[in-house]
């Protein structure tokens, strides 16, 4: 058995900044990252003669933990595929978005395949890594040549989809797209998920919802994702971690500040995080939603007013965010992971999730886990921090060093050790 399986990953955008590559590549299993956008030495010096939105966007496409050399990519090809996601979008609505994910996905896998077959042979201990929509074509090529697969499911897929549907006819005028999402798109996934050997996903909350659309749970593996703050801190996060060092009493002048970043939309459980907003309204609690806003003007004005929605973030303006803030709160009902929970412990934040997310937090330790739907216990464990804040200094500390255990030397430990199994 040859202990050094050799990995061809192919991703689709920078899936958690091309975390799997680095982490391979570093263990020095990487042979080839295939991606649909790769900013070489040229895209990179035309962003810094050019600086604008756009160049910037396209330059941010690489990491210098990946030498150019290991990369394959078809960025023309990739600017075409997304003007025309864009398009079907824009025509076609949610159904329309998600038969482009489908187009998008094939258009993809086939360039990859030739990609491959212009190697016309593999070693015995090779491993396709790839992630779900974009890698069925790829698949049936490789498992007709003996290649390991390894896809990875980033979220619950219908599991998910039914969630929102039922959140949606029961807070109707709060998301105004009905989400349809066309079968095709289903049944893309049940192909990539039989012709797989092992599926990968995030959580034990996605495992469970790949078994009950029918993926035998001996197939399915947790690999959970890894973030790593930066080395070198601005004086800025060092003074905010010093702050959270210190037992802070809160005042109407100087309130709890509660986090929600990301989507704000019902999936993320928004409207409840709302219901436990007003139940706290003569408490001094803060709640600044940052995220781009998928629910309804409407919705937004019916919010209790210690919610401040503040719109997108640009990444250079996230940290400042967990930096302000006294507490991260995701009340998601369906996340394949969600990073978040990690970023907000690597600055010193206690969270407070519930289940349907990567099993990131220890309740009562680095923050609390409460059900889903439940307004009741988000506003109770938010006021316990408010109430003893000696707790909350305590959480503080326990999530900075909690968030050490998310690293990449984790990620290809896991997967190098699932690479040897398979073979």
């Amino acid at each position: 058995m040859n202990l050094n399986p050799n990995w061809f990953c192919a991703q689709f955008g920078g899936r958690e900044h091309y975390a799997v590559p680095r982490a391979l590549h570093a263990a020095g299993a990487l042979d080839c990252l295939m991606t649909d956008f790769w900013a070489g030495s040229v895209t990179r010096g035309v962003a810094r003669l050019l600086p604008c939105k756009a160049t910037r966007s396209l330059a941010a496409k690489c990491h210098g933990d990946l030498p150019d050399g290991k990369t394959d990519s078809w960025n023309l090809h990739s600017l075409a595929w997304e003007a025309r996601l864009r398009w079907m979008t824009k025509t076609g609505g949610v159904t329309g978005r998600y038969l482009g994910f489908c187009e998008l996905g094939k258009r993809f896998a086939h360039k990859v395949t030739r990609s491959l077959k212009a190697r016309r042979s593999f070693p015995e201990n090779s491993v396709f890594f790839g992630y779900d929509t974009c890698s069925l074509e790829v698949m049936e090529y490789l498992k007709e040549r003996g290649v390991a697969c390894v896809l990875d499911q980033i979220d619950p897929c219908r599991v998910e989809a039914e969630m929102v549907r039922e959140e949606q006819q029961k807070w109707q005028g709060w998301e105004d797209r009905p989400l349809d999402i066309p079968e095709e798109f289903y049944e893309r996934h049940a192909r990539e998920w039989a012709l797989a050997d092992r599926v990968v996903v995030n959580s034990e909350f996605s495992r469970q919802a790949l078994i009950q659309q029918g993926v035998h749970g001996s197939k399915i593996v947790v690999v959970p994702l890894s973030y790593e703050l930066h080395d070198e801190m601005t004086e800025g996060e060092k003074a905010a971690f010093s702050q959270r060092k210190e037992l802070k009493r809160f005042t109407q002048e100087k309130p709890l500040r509660v986090l929600f970043l990301g989507q704000v939309m019902l999936r993320k459980g928004i409207q409840y995080l709302a219901q436990a907003a007003e139940l706290l309204q003569n408490l001094p609690v803060k709640f600044d939603i940052v995220g781009p806003i998928h629910i309804s003007a409407k919705a937004v004005k019916t919010a209790p007013q210690n919610m401040f929605f503040h719109g997108r973030a640009t990444r250079d303006t996230i940290n400042q965010w967990y930096r302000s803030a006294d507490v991260f709160v995701l009340p998601t009902l369906s996340d394949g992971f969600a990073l978040t929970q990690i970023e907000a412990m690597a600055n010193g934040l206690p969270v407070i999730a519930t289940p349907n997310c990567g099993a990131v937090v220890s309740d009562g330790v680095d923050g609390f886990l409460v059900p889903t739907r439940d307004p009741e216990s988000l506003a109770q464990v938010i006021r316990r921090y408010l109430e003893e804040p000696e707790i909350l200094q305590k959480h503080c500390g326990a999530a900075l060093q909690k968030s050490k255990q998310f690293s990449l030397h984790r990620v290809g430990t896991a997967l190098l050790d699932l690479g040897r199994e398979m073979h």
